[in-house]
C-alpha cells in the first residue's frame, strides 16, 4: 500500500471563525496551530501546508489562568545597544489583545518557511466583527 502525499495545489483550504471568548490562551493557541498546520486533516503531510484559514473574534476576551497576567511578561530586544524592552501580559492584553494569541500561535508553528506561510493564515480581531464574510467562515468548535 502506497503512502499518500499531499500536493500543494491539490489542497482545499476552508475558512474556521473561532470566539475566543472565555478561552485559554495556551489550550487556543495549539488548536489553533493545528488547523494551521493541517494536523486535523486526513491528508496532512509535513513538508506542505495543508492548513486552513482561521479567524479569531473577541480576542479581548481570553483568558489567562493563574498569575499570568501579573507575571508573565513578553521580552524583545529592539536591535540596538542595551534595547531589551519588557512587556507585562496585563498591558499587552489591554492594549493589543491580538498581539497576545498571535505571539502565542506563532510559537507553536514551525520556525523555517513553512511555519511563516502557515502563520500568514491566522486573522485575530479584538471585537466580535472581522472582515472575512465573503470567504464563507464557518465556526470551529472544540
Amino acid at each position: 500500500m502506497k503512502s499518500y502525499m499531499a500536493k500543494p495545489n491539490e489542497v482545499e483550504r476552508k475558512w474556521y471563525v473561532i470566539d475566543a471568548e472565555g478561552k485559554v490562551l495556551g489550550r487556543l493557541a495549539s488548536e489553533v496551530a493545528k488547523i494551521l498546520s493541517g494536523k486535523n486533516k486526513p491528508i496532512y503531510t509535513p513538508h506542505v501546508d495543508t492548513g486552513d484559514f482561521v479567524i479569531i473574534i473577541n480576542a479581548d476576551k481570553v483568558v489567562l489562568t493563574g498569575k499570568k497576567l501579573e507575571q508573565k511578561s513578553y521580552k524583545y530586544h529592539t536591535g540596538h545597544p542595551g534595547g531589551l524592552k519588557e512587556v507585562s501580559y496585563e498591558r499587552m492584553m489591554k492594549e493589543k489583545p491580538e498581539k497576545a494569541i498571535e505571539l502565542a500561535v506563532k510559537g507553536m508553528l514551525p520556525k523555517n518557511s513553512l511555519g511563516r506561510s502557515m502563520y500568514k493564515k491566522l486573522k485575530v480581531y479584538s471585537g466580535p466583527e472581522h472582515n472575512h464574510e465573503a470567504q464563507k467562515p464557518v465556526v470551529y468548535e472544540f
